[in-house]
């Protein structure tokens, strides 16, 4: 980011490449499939239109997950799409997640998700489905990191309720 920062503008479509995928699988879950491929361009366009205001001792990472989060919400309080239906985002990139579960549960896994309160779902997806650490999480969230884990632990919690006999079958 910094090297794109001091004008390389090869150095985007570097970080376009390395994060697309995971971004886009983030945004899927979110907002779901169809929605997700335009969001992803926006949060790469605020990307563009920030990098002036991107802090050089910090990190791109959490940064972009925080764009990210924002260009959903933004979309989702708008009122353009509804959360998703769960056969739309059920799945993400493989790269992002990979098929260990049948469609069946998975499905089951995203309604869950959908039923969680919007803050321990981000946590969740960000999380177990993006591989963030609870500190970038905070930093992408401007939250403390012991709030995230709050946040997340009652989230898989309540998953684990609403889940409850899935997997006793």
């Amino acid at each position: 980011m910094l090297r794109f920062v001091d004008g390389d503008r090869g150095a985007l479509e570097i970080l376009f490449q390395r994060y697309r995928d995971p971004v886009y699988g983030y945004l899927a879950r979110i907002v779901g499939r169809a929605t997700a491929e335009d969001l992803l361009q926006v949060s790469f366009l605020s990307v563009v239109r920030s990098r002036g205001r991107f802090d050089r001792d910090g990190r791109f990472k959490p940064w972009l997950y925080a764009i990210a989060t924002n260009a959903a919400r933004d979309h989702l309080r708008r009122g353009r799409v509804e959360l998703t239906a769960v056969g739309e985002s059920a799945g993400a990139e493989e790269t992002v997640d990979p098929p260990s579960i049948d469609p069946g549960r998975e499905r089951a896994i995203q309604r869950a998700l959908m039923r969680l309160p919007e803050n321990q779902r981000l946590a969740i997806v960000m999380h177990r489905f993006q591989n963030l650490s609870f500190a970038e999480i905070a930093e992408a969230l401007d939250l403390s990191e012991s709030a995230v884990k709050v946040r997340a632990h009652r989230g898989y919690e309540r998953l684990r309720q609403l889940l409850r006999g899935l997997w006793e079958e």
